[in-house]
């Protein structure tokens, strides 16, 4: 959503001054500082992003008041890379250039739809609100994560598809022309990225207990998989001799930004970035496979222990009945 404040509108105010989503002049010239100064705390997504952090915090609130521990590497992920992550595409000053730079735009996408999905899982918010939340609204919870949509909707084939499909249907119809032009499509898309992203990491690398479940070497079969998806889309995109959006950006006239080169650059973001999130996540997905592997070889470990322990407790429990019923040498049957 383009958002310009008074600054901007007078620095590209004049008869030639353009509109951009919402009504609102272009910004000028991007720069790094931009990115603090023009951040915005009004909008409903700034909103929603202080609500889940304040609700996150008071779940491990009371977890601790009961004696109870929590992670606090899972309260990072979530509050950090994940709400964070959100925060630092959307509310910071890149908001301000997201329809009037391809790049930018390209720049949420990763953001909303790989990075801050994959740490939002991490964090667990579904545990924690199941070991917090009252009885009723507990068992409402479990009814909605046990539901036929979520198993349906969250099931890793259909949310492969949809994570895989839904960038090119968005960038090679009509459909993005349109979100540049109205800003409540535009911000409905950041929610799908972050939608989107959340089914198809939760299954995959997500800590919270999800109802059909693949075991790991499918899970890693299927990370693999998308790692030439990016790879593809930025191709297609950088090697397009279509302009994504139609006449929208060469409407802009924006004296320092060519969108034929910019949207070589958003293709080159989406190459490079993709392959570097897919292959970073699989490694993690490793990981926890391995550590999975080594907390089953430990309870295995555990159970045979048990065993034993039971077994060589019964020999000696049958060896002291024994000797009590067999008389000693020398005594009268």
């Amino acid at each position: 959503m383009l958002h310009v404040d008074s600054i901007f509108a007078a620095t590209s105010a004049g008869p030639s001054a353009l509109l951009a989503a919402g009504g609102e002049a272009v910004p000028p010239p991007f720069t790094v500082t931009r990115v603090f100064t023009e951040t915005r705390l009004d909008s409903w997504l700034a909103l929603g992003l202080v609500l889940a952090a304040g609700l996150y915090l008071y779940g491990v609130y009371r977890l601790r008041l009961r004696g109870d521990a929590w992670p606090a590497l899972r309260t990072i992920c979530f509050l950090g890379p994940g709400l964070g992550g959100i925060a630092a595409v959307t509310v910071s000053g890149l908001h301000a250039y997201d329809t009037a730079l391809l790049s930018v735009h390209m720049v949420q996408h990763m953001v909303l739809s790989m990075i801050a999905p994959i740490f939002l899982a991490l964090g667990a918010p579904v545990t924690l609100a199941l070991r917090t939340l009252p009885v009723r609204p507990r068992k409402r919870l479990l009814a909605v994560v046990h539901s036929r949509f979520a198993k349906v909707y969250s099931f890793p084939l259909v949310a492969f598809s949809i994570f895989v499909v839904n960038p090119f249907a968005l960038y090679f119809s009509g459909l993005y022309h349109y979100t540049l032009e109205h800003a409540w499509a535009h911000e409905l898309v950041h929610a799908h990225f972050i939608a989107t992203g959340c089914v198809f990491f939760w299954p995959l690398l997500g800590l919270d207990p999800l109802p059909g479940r693949w075991p790991y070497p499918a899970r890693a079969l299927l990370m693999l998989l998308s790692v030439p998806f990016h790879t593809v889309l930025g191709l297609t995109i950088m090697q397009s001799t279509t302009l994504l959006g139609g006449d929208w950006y060469p409407s802009l006239n924006l004296s320092w930004s060519n969108p034929w080169n910019d949207q070589v650059v958003a293709g080159g973001i989406l190459w490079a970035g993709g392959e570097f999130v897919s292959v970073t996540m699989l490694a993690v997905l490793v990981v926890q496979w391995i550590r999975q592997s080594e907390r089953e070889a430990r309870r295995l470990d555990r159970e045979l222990d048990r065993q034993e322990a039971r077994d060589r407790a019964a020999d000696a429990a049958a060896a002291a009945t024994a000797a009590t019923a067999t008389p000693a040498p020398g005594t009268p049957a």
